[in-house]
């Protein structure tokens, strides 16, 4: 396969692509799927090069996010139904202010990867090989999904 084609839109100089992930985990009660627009930070050369990008722009948001607390904290009635549809409603307080550590974490999102704890499809389509090379497109669906293993015995 060839490489993916550039977006014409550009981010401090730099190409960046858009695209719509999708998150689901198997086995879980909760049939919502939260797609969502997505910037790529360059075109992916391989899946391996895709999940470097997603974790970092993951980590890196995680890492800035604010540890403020607001002195009365409320939902709007939009926001609590919103929160509903997935299954949890919450203020969004931080109590963890430790910092995530990306390389440990793009180790951890490869290895999960290899262990096949989840699946990578674009437009449908599975992608199995980390470093094959990869077409990824303006506007192309990206699901990832994630399998849930089971507790319990197999008696």
């Amino acid at each position: 396969m060839g490489k993916g084609i550039k977006s014409n839109v550009t981010y401090w100089g730099r190409f960046v692509l858009i695209v719509f992930i999708t998150v689901k985990s198997l086995g879980k009660k909760n049939t919502v799927l939260d797609k969502k627009e997505w910037q790529l930070s360059g075109v992916p050369e391989s899946l391996r090069s895709l999940l470097v990008d997603v974790v970092t722009t993951n980590v890196r948001q995680f890492n800035d996010r604010e540890a403020g607390v607001t002195l009365v904290p409320y939902l709007t009635q939009g926001e609590i139904d919103v929160q509903s549809r997935t299954g949890k409603v919450g203020f969004g307080a931080i109590y963890n202010e430790q910092k995530a550590n990306l390389e440990e974490a793009v180790k951890t999102a490869i290895s999960a990867y290899e262990d096949g704890l989840y699946k990578v499809f674009i437009n449908g389509v599975e992608i199995e090989l980390l470093d094959e090379p990869l077409v990824v497109q303006e506007r192309d669906d990206i699901a990832l999904i994630r399998f849930t293993m089971l507790a319990g015995r197999l008696w």
